[in-house]
């Protein structure tokens, strides 16, 4: 005799619920990708690589490679910067994660490059980051029009 088997009713779905993401739920999905991460993280590495950086601004350029970027300028320390982004870029797009993280780290570290070269401490960025932040992204963008007539006035390509 077959074996039968009963048919369930379907469930009745409820309204998907709008997700939260708090430090435990970004450790469950640590632990679930198998990432380990080390203690120090995120705002502390940068400050402390930011601060080698700084030391390094009066150092002998031969020796140390942030002071060779500091001591060709401003305009010489961004256009690394964006050659090393347009690389982040270009990984991210070939979907090659390995490369993206290692680019992404090259990233950080001559955006902080950018920082010392600027004079801009990262606690400047740290509290413009916490002042938007819980602010709509479209609502901090528009509070930003008025930029956009500095931009014309100063003949400047930035897309406000």
């Amino acid at each position: 005799m077959p074996k039968t088997t009963k048919l369930k009713a379907p469930r009745k779905t409820k309204a998907p619920r709008k997700a939260t993401v708090t430090s435990k739920t970004v450790g469950k999905l640590k632990r679930a990708l198998n990432i380990q991460v080390p203690e120090q993280t995120g705002a502390v590495v940068l400050d402390r690589l930011w601060s080698v950086v700084m030391s390094r601004r009066d150092a002998d350029p031969t020796v140390s490679h942030s002071a060779r970027l500091l001591s060709r300028g401003p305009a010489k320390v961004a256009q690394k910067f964006g050659e090393e982004a347009v690389e982040c870029i270009i990984e991210a797009v070939r979907g090659d994660k390995d490369a993206v993280i290692s680019e992404s780290a090259d990233v950080l570290y001559h955006l902080l490059v950018v920082w010392v070269s600027t004079g801009v401490a990262p606690e400047e960025v740290w509290a413009e980051l916490m002042r938007r932040e819980g602010v709509s992204g479209i609502a901090e963008k528009a509070s930003r029009a008025q930029t956009s007539l500095v931009a014309r006035v100063l003949n400047t390509t930035k897309i406000p």
